[in-house]
């Protein structure tokens, strides 16, 4: 087997000891995989992806140690140590800041300024870099799998062709064309959460004995008394794993320990052996794996309440959201109609917006993070996003979003309006995007993003950074020569055109200005009066420019020497072409939908 074949862990997981009877009584007592992680944490840079995470970790280890202060590694050091650009290392802190499960963190509340000095603790590094071995769970197969091999070859046959191509450009343009057809496919066919969650502890309970022995600390004695884990080496843990439902707040992972739990805080705890934690973790991930299979055993044999279930709901009546007390909100399957969503309609703190198509969808709420996967021909309108949003696999889409940071992938033909504090990330097969400054606001912008800590002076919209074409955490294999393309990257919107791509996101608004409209009658109206993002010179020109025009358009008709009876007749013709308008551009059935919310 190569090291390559390795890192997909398709291997048996290592045996465990016997669960404790009753671990699954108590859903608080269930360890669940922190999904954050390994959804957004992960980054296609080849220097990161290790073949053997233990043997090369290490000695890297050693090294950032050695350069780093107080415990903390600068991204001057990450850059010298993983031999990585600049850009790479402060992506690299500011990727694991975005995902760092404790929000006390020097990294998580250091201003954009402070955070290469900032840095990372070594051992939360540590994790991150180990986790970048991580391989993705495939795409489910089609129900119909006959039908499906009839148009998509298997992967081994594929390889197989690949192999023998010896035309790398008319390869390339055939890989083009067959990653373009998995994109169609795995949009529909993605692996369902209880899937991903089963992967990603499984994945943990093959590696928790190098994960262990990366963070355990050396003391004197022999055998498995050489290695121990203190309190706080413990917590850093919370970083792959938590425990209780996903959806509530998170207690410190030592206190759901027989060996921290009700420590004294004026003591400091006794440390433990490594080999008790390792049990005891080891133990738990088999009895959450076994829950996990029996509940994906009992769905496919039957009615079942998990979160899967309910998103059949959600695609029988588009305008209802699934909120989930053990994950993000799923939105799932809406098709040619539109959803508007306040923050009291969200009770996650987390949005996920699945296979959408031909919609407008609005979730005006503080958010933590958002992904988007598998849509085609919507709008998406988010409001503030404090952590990360993930726009996967989708296609003439138009999000419109202000957050700290934004992941492009496998995308084509979409526009991005962003308010954005970092450079956006644009990684995988791609084509034809393009990116505009954020032009929009609704009343409680300005409120949602002091609540998430977003700053409205920064938007690193026209910074795109772009990675790798191949993303190395996916199971398939990829041929030799692809995996050092670099992504395309997205271009930016034309001044005189942002209005025009504003106008088929919005049925009604000012000829100016983007605003929102407010849908809910009665509703509370925030602070927010225009867009909190200031524009940049041209594009407030071309603005400006619409302003005038508009303003003499109307000016113009309203002083038109006409008798009254002509003004109505003019008035009337107005009235038809903006509705023919209305009809054309589909936005008719947005006011429909919307007016019947």
């Amino acid at each position: 087997m190569t090291e390559e074949q390795d890192l997909i862990d398709q291997s048996p997981p290592p045996s465990a000891p016997d669960p404790e009877p009753n671990s699954s009584t108590n859903p608080n007592s269930v360890i669940h995989p922190r999904r954050v992680s390994f959804e957004h944490g992960l980054l296609p840079i080849q220097k990161l992806v290790f073949t053997d995470p233990i043997q090369t970790l290490a000695p890297v280890k050693q090294k950032l140690a050695d350069a780093a202060s107080n415990n903390r590694v600068g991204s001057a050091a990450i850059a010298d140590v993983l031999q990585i650009s600049g850009d790479h290392a402060r992506l690299v802190l500011e990727t694991l800041g975005s995902v760092l499960h404790s929000e006390s963190d020097p990294l998580v509340r250091a201003k954009p300024e402070e955070v290469d000095s900032v840095g990372a603790d070594l051992r939360d590094l540590i994790l991150f870099l180990y986790i970048q071995s991580y391989k993705k769970l495939l795409p489910r197969t089609h129900k119909d799998s006959a039908a499906v091999a009839d148009v998509w070859p298997s992967t081994s046959a594929f390889d197989g062709y690949l192999k023998q191509s010896y035309n790398l450009k008319l390869f390339s343009v055939f890989y083009s064309h067959c990653s373009l057809l998995v994109r169609s496919n795995s949009r529909r066919f993605m692996p369902s959460q209880a899937d991903d969650e089963a992967h990603q502890l499984s994945y943990l309970q093959k590696h928790l004995a190098n994960i262990i022995s990366l963070l355990a600390e050396p003391v004197e004695g022999e055998g498995d008394e050489s290695l121990v884990f203190s309190m706080e080496a413990f917590e850093h843990l919370g970083f792959l794993v938590q425990f209780g439902d996903k959806g509530s707040d998170v207690s410190p992972l030592s206190q759901a320990t027989p060996f921290f739990a009700n420590s004294d805080p004026d003591m400091p705890a006794v440390p433990v052996p490594a080999s008790q934690v390792h049990d005891w973790l080891l133990q738990n991930i088999a009895s959450a794996l076994e829950s996990i299979t029996e509940r994906i055993s009992g769905k496919e044999n039957g009615p079942s309440n998990d979160q899967d279930d309910a998103m059949s709901d959600v695609c029988a009546a588009p305008n209802k959201v699934a909120p989930s007390t053990r994950g993000p909100c799923l939105i799932e399957g809406v098709s040619k109609t539109s959803l508007v969503k306040q923050a009291s309609d969200l009770r996650g703190r987390s949005v996920k917006v699945v296979n959408c198509h031909d919609s407008v969808i609005y979730l005006l709420a503080p958010l933590r993070y958002a992904t988007v996967h598998g849509c085609s021909d919507t709008t998406i309108v988010l409001g503030a996003v404090g952590k990360a949003i993930k726009v996967e696999h989708c296609e003439r889409v138009h999000v419109i979003v202000a957050a700290k940071r934004v992941c492009i992938a496998n995308c084509r033909e979409c526009v991005f309006f962003l308010g954005v504090n970092q450079r956006p990330l644009i990684v995988g097969d791609n084509h034809k995007l393009q990116v505009a400054p954020y032009n929009t606001f609704y009343s409680h912008l300005e409120e949602h993003m002091r609540e998430v800590g977003l700053e409205p002076t920064i938007n690193k919209w026209d910074k795109p950074l772009a990675l790798g074409a191949v993303d190395p955490h996916d199971s398939l294999s990829h041929p030799a020569g692809v995996a050092d393309a670099q992504a395309e990257s997205a271009a930016s919107v034309d001044p005189d055109h942002v209005m025009k791509h504003l106008m088929t996101c919005f049925s009604v608004v000012s000829m100016t200005m983007a605003q929102i409209p407010n849908w809910f009658s009665g509703a509370e109206l925030g602070s927010t009066k225009d867009n909190p993002f200031p524009l940049p010179d041209a594009y407030m020109a071309a603005q400006q420019r619409n302003l005038k025009n508009f303003e003499e358009t109307r000016r113009s008709l309203k002083e038109a020497p006409l008798e009254e009876n002509r003004k109505r007749e003019l008035s009337s013709a107005l009235h038809v072409y903006f509705k023919d308008w209305l009809y054309a551009s589909g936005n008719i059935r947005q006011l429909y939908c919307l007016q019947g919310d």
